[in-house]
């Protein structure tokens, strides 16, 4: 009787560790797959310059903050246009953008203005490379006219 007791309490034993390993390994996957797919996108800055010229804009939820040589406004950025300014941001492989190389080279010789693009995302900041005003990186293309058309409302 001893021997059929000690039986079934090591079945029940290995039968509940299985489980629960697997159940920890599923719930592992699907964390690992809802962080890859949903970076939270925190703020979103186009940094704009020459000599004497200064422009950021700022976009972050609910709000815009936009500067020209150190005059400073504040205003409200609705959630349909941080959603589209957002979601743009999250289609671009952020690890990559620091690398991504600038179709025209006008910054160097003060003929356009120097840009880049800084995406802050889980608490880490991704910059850009520069790139001319107006002519970005094509992987940057569909952000940065979203940025513009907002910036222009």
């Amino acid at each position: 009787m001893k021997a059929y007791s000690l039986l079934i309490v090591t079945f029940l034993i290995l039968s509940n560790t299985n489980c629960t390993s697997q159940n920890k390994t599923e719930i592992n996957k699907n964390n690992l797959t809802n962080t890859t797919q949903k970076s939270k996108i925190e703020k979103i800055e186009l940094k704009e310059q020459t000599r004497g010229t200064r422009r950021i804009t700022t976009f972050s939820p609910g709000l815009k903050i936009f500067s020209l040589n150190e005059t400073v406004t504040h205003s409200p950025l609705s959630v349909d246009d941080w959603k589209r300014i957002s979601e743009q941001a999250g289609q671009i492989e952020l690890s990559t953008i620091s690398n991504l190389k600038a179709p025209t080279s006008s910054r160097f010789t003060d003929a356009a203005l120097a840009s880049s693009i800084s995406i802050t995302s889980d608490g880490k900041v991704y910059t850009s490379s520069t790139f001319d005003s107006g002519v970005p990186p094509k992987e940057l293309e569909k952000l940065y006219k979203e940025i513009i058309t907002n910036n222009n409302k």
